[in-house]
């Protein structure tokens, strides 16, 4: 759709159809940490092979937090990050778009 004569509205049906394949979508980085335990005599740690463990990192409302993640989940955590960074592109895209539909809207002008 060309955006030079596009009204709000049209900008919200462009979103709307964009992301509605979207969900469910998360933000946070998900990584594969490889660590000793803490239990004693452990024959994996003594080896000097280490535990992996997925944790999702992140913010959320100004504090960090870390989770752990099973390994059968992180097919599915990875599709929701994957959408999230998608949706997040789509939002800095609509931005201007949006502006500059208000900005040709009537009404604009008296806001």
């Amino acid at each position: 759709m060309s955006n030079k004569l596009e009204s709000p509205a049209d900008v919200q049906r462009w979103l709307q159809t964009k992301t509605a394949d979207l969900w469910p979508a998360a933000l946070g980085s998900l990584s594969l940490r490889r660590t000793r335990c803490v239990r004693k005599g452990c024959s994996v740690c003594q080896s000097g092979e280490k535990h992996a463990s997925w944790v999702l990192s992140g913010h959320s409302q100004e504090q960090r937090f870390s989770l752990y993640i099973p390994e059968a989940l992180v097919p599915q955590v990875q599709r929701w990050l994957e959408n999230g960074r998608a949706l997040q592109e789509l939002l800095y895209t609509s931005a201007p778009r949006l502006v500059k539909a208000l900005k040709r809207t009537p009404t604009a002008a008296n806001s």
